[in-house]
C-alpha cells in the first residue's frame, strides 16, 4: 500500500470517527450553533426597525436589514463551530488516545486530517441549518446567479478550513477542554467586532481600524456581495489572503505541535 493510499484510508477513518462523536453527543455542537440563531433572531426582531433605520437613514425596513445581517451570521456560525473543534481535540490529547494512536501503524498526520474534515462539514451544515432559519424569518438573495452561489459555498468552505486550522492549534496547546475554548473565543467574539451587524464606517473613528483590519470584515463583505449584489472591491482579495494566511499558519502550527508533542 503506497504512502499516499494509507493516509487516505486511516484520514477517512479518524473523519469516521469524529463524525460518529459528533452524532453520539451532538449537545456542544447544538450549543454552539444557538448563539448565531439567538443573535439573527435577536437582532431581527428586537433592533431590526431601528438597526435599519439607523443604517439607511430613512425609514425603518426590517427585511433590509435581515439582507444586511445574515452574511455575518453565516460567517459567526463557522466561528462557533469551529470552538468545538479546539474542545474535542484537547479533549484527545489529554484524555489519552492520542498517546495510543502513536503506537498503532497509521499515517500521524490522520488524526489531525479527521478533525479538519469533519469540523469543516460540520460548518457546513451548521451554515446551512442558520440559513434555513435565516430564509424562514424573510431572507432572501434572488439577484445572485448560480455562479456566485457556488463562489459564496467556496468562500464559505474556504474560510471554515482556516478557522479550523487555527482551532486545531489552539486545542493542542490546550492544557484542558476548559482552557481551549476559552482560547478559542475571539473566534465568536470577532464577528462581533466587524461590520456583521452595522457598517464599519458608522462606528467611532478610534474603532474602525479594528473592525476593519481582521479577517471577518472582508470575508463579511464579500459573501454579502456574491448573495445581494453590494460592492465588493478588494474584500474578495483580501478573504482569499487571510484565509490562505490562516490555513499556512494553522497548518504548521497544528502539525508542529503534534508532531512534537508527546502526550
Amino acid at each position: 500500500m503506497s504512502a499516499l493510499t494509507l493516509a487516505a484510508r486511516d484520514s477517512g477513518t479518524m473523519l469516521r470517527r469524529n463524525l460518529l462523536h459528533a452524532r453520539r453527543y451532538p449537545s456542544l455542537t447544538l450549543n454552539l450553533l444557538l448563539t448565531p440563531v439567538v443573535l439573527l433572531l435577536l437582532f431581527v426582531y428586537i433592533f431590526g426597525d431601528v438597526m435599519s433605520a439607523g443604517i439607511g437613514g430613512g425609514g425603518a425596513d426590517r427585511s433590509a436589514y435581515i439582507a444586511y445581517i445574515v452574511p455575518g451570521i453565516l460567517l459567526m456560525t463557522i466561528g462557533s463551530t469551529v470552538v468545538g473543534t479546539a474542545v474535542s481535540v484537547s479533549s484527545d490529547m489529554t484524555e489519552g488516545i492520542i498517546a495510543r494512536f502513536r503506537t498503532m501503524a497509521i499515517h500521524r498526520g490522520s488524526v489531525l486530517v479527521g478533525h479538519v474534515v469533519g469540523s469543516v462539514l460540520q460548518a457546513v451544515m451548521s451554515v446551512i441549518l442558520v440559513g434555513a432559519v435565516a430564509v424562514a424569518i424573510g431572507f432572501r438573495s434572488t439577484d445572485a446567479t448560480p455562479l456566485e452561489w457556488l463562489a459564496a459555498l467556496a468562500l464559505l468552505v474556504l474560510f471554515a478550513t482556516a478557522l479550523t486550522w487555527v482551532a486545531v492549534g489552539m486545542g493542542l496547546v490546550s492544557p484542558n477542554a476548559e482552557a481551549a475554548s476559552n482560547n478559542a473565543l475571539p473566534m465568536v467574539l470577532l464577528p462581533l467586532l466587524s461590520s456583521a451587524f452595522i457598517p464599519v464606517d458608522t462606528m467611532p473613528g478610534w474603532f474602525q481600524p479594528i473592525a476593519e483590519y481582521q479577517p471577518f470584515t472582508p470575508a463579511i463583505e464579500t459573501l454579502r456581495g456574491l448573495l445581494l449584489g453590494s460592492e465588493i472591491g478588494n474584500n474578495g482579495w483580501l478573504t482569499l489572503a487571510w484565509s490562505l494566511s490562516l490555513v499556512t499558519l494553522g497548518y504548521f502550527w497544528s502539525t508542529a505541535k503534534f508532531n512534537h508533542d508527546p502526550k
